[in-house]
């Protein structure tokens, strides 16, 4: 009996339960964790909020913004308010390569079009038209309690920040659904993508009206009025804002033992958080490699854009480093660093949801509770649109975990065939880098509330840790 079990412990690849494995410490460490986690998911529900979270956190660590003065090894850059990286020069020159951990700030969400506003005749209610952007299940949106953030850009050229619909006495916002009393024709004759309408996704948005105002447009003109007087914008100024409706609700323990966060933006906020909280936890030891953490933009529609993984703008960050360590930052020692970096793909990936377990392959899944996820390869079907990292580096990857006491797992995203999804790793993999997808499993991805275990998350925050340190 004691042979059999020396063969199973000691030859077989079998994953381990943090809550069950970990001592107490740790599991106390793990449970500490998710409590600033979860007020970054409060402060963070946009792009541009993460930024501005993520700036405040550098800043107060004495990092500073590129170009820098003198030989400062602390050093990050924003591009166009939606893109930012950070690192840290390590002894070694850059060109030798870096460590880096890139995630994704973006998250499925309701926009308002451009040009939103207007009266609705048959309701008499003035209403917002949206845009879904991203991956989203549309019936999930509808009759539940959202708040509009975002940006506007008014006429003289000033910016104005708006977040109405987050605190206990401002108003929320709706997306009325049809009641099933007049759903038959309308709805339930439908498959499930098709039975809410992205052309009636339609934002209530006010329904007073000044009673001297004359009948025509007069719900709309009302609104307008209190637009200006709360804002001071014109309807005009909407054609260049952006302006994002997401839920309304904060994040919260989740499960009677509290072992889980419940939120919305944990697709890929959560592997953005543990990264940038990796590299400062890193920031006061001796390194040998640079560091670097990586937010992008626009993941969830493909990456494009000035902002996204696609744009120059990582490939001109690594460059900025080249010339602050004093190295050649030409295009040919560019390559070269790229070449010579090693790069984790931080973006989540899909947990065994008890409900729906028949779309995964149990013995290729990631499972809660289990730690960080390490997945070969994304993509659909015959792994199209995929990395496929290679074999030395996911040796590499699970070495520095294993010596680290990181609780990981090996998974993919669904079964063969079943469905699929990618991340930003083939890009970062076309300028030549080793990539590796690694992130935290989630249940209800792309949903209004996602699902993460503890153990999951503080795991991530650890392999991050290890693998951005790693010689």
């Amino acid at each position: 009996m004691k042979k059999k079990d020396s063969v199973k412990s000691n030859l077989t690849y079998e994953r381990k339960n943090f809550w069950k494995a970990a001592d107490a410490a740790e599991r106390k460490a793990a449970m500490d964790f998710a409590v600033d986690y979860r007020d970054f998911l409060d402060r963070c529900k946009t792009v541009r909020e993460t930024i501005a979270y993520s700036v405040e956190k550098l800043n107060k660590a004495k990092f500073v913004a590129l170009p820098a003065k003198g030989k400062q090894k602390r050093v990050y850059s924003i591009f166009r308010g939606k893109t930012l990286a950070m690192a840290i020069i390590g002894s070694e020159p850059i060109s030798a390569g870096v460590n880096m951990v890139a995630a994704h700030i973006d998250t499925p969400r309701v926009d308002l079009k451009q040009n939103p506003l207007y009266e609705d005749g048959n309701s008499a209610m003035a209403c917002m038209r949206t845009h879904y952007y991203g991956g989203i299940k549309k019936y999930q949106w509808v009759s539940t309690p959202l708040a509009l953030h975002g940006t506007i850009i008014k006429s003289d050229g000033s910016l104005l920040n708006v977040s109405l619909g987050e605190k206990k006495n401002e108003p929320v916002f709706i997306i009325p659904d049809l009641l099933p009393h007049l759903a038959r024709k309308e709805q339930y004759t439908k498959n499930l993508a098709d039975a809410i309408d992205a052309s009636k996704m339609n934002l209530i948005f006010s329904g007073m009206m000044e009673p001297e105002a004359e009948e025509k447009d007069a719900i709309k003109a009302y609104a307008i009025k209190l637009l200006n007087e709360r804002w001071g914008i014109t309807e005009a100024d909407f054609l260049s804002a952006e302006l994002e409706l997401v839920p309304a609700y904060e994040s919260r323990d989740a499960g009677f033992d509290a072992s889980m966060v419940v939120g919305y933006g944990q697709d890929d906020r959560i592997c953005a958080y543990t990264g940038m909280q990796a590299i400062l936890d890193n920031a006061d030891k001796k390194i040998k490699r640079t560091m670097v953490v990586y937010f992008s933009d626009k993941e969830e529609v493909g990456s494009q854009g000035a902002t996204g993984a696609h744009s120059i703008f990582i490939q001109d960050f690594i460059s900025s480093l080249l010339a602050q360590n004093g190295e050649d930052n030409g295009s040919a020692n560019l390559r070269k660093t790229f070449m010579n970096s090693q790069i984790l793909s931080a973006d989540v990936t899909v947990a065994i949801d008890p409900n729906y377990p028949g779309v995964h392959e149990r013995q290729n899944a990631i499972l809660f509770n289990h730690g960080i996820g390490v997945s070969k390869f994304t993509g659909s079907g015959g792994k199209s649109g995929c990395n496929d990292a290679n074999a030395e580096f996911i040796a590499k990857v699970i070495r520095i975990f294993n010596q680290a006491g990181v609780f990981w797992q090996s998974g993919e995203l669904g079964k063969v065939d079943e469905g699929g999804g990618g991340t930003i790793a083939y890009i970062l993999a076309n300028l030549g880098a080793e990539v590796l997808d690694c992130g935290v499993g989630l249940m209800g991805m792309h949903s209004l509330y996602e699902l993460c275990s503890k153990a999951d998350l503080y795991s991530t925050f650890k392999g991050y840790k290890s693998f951005l340190i790693a010689d």
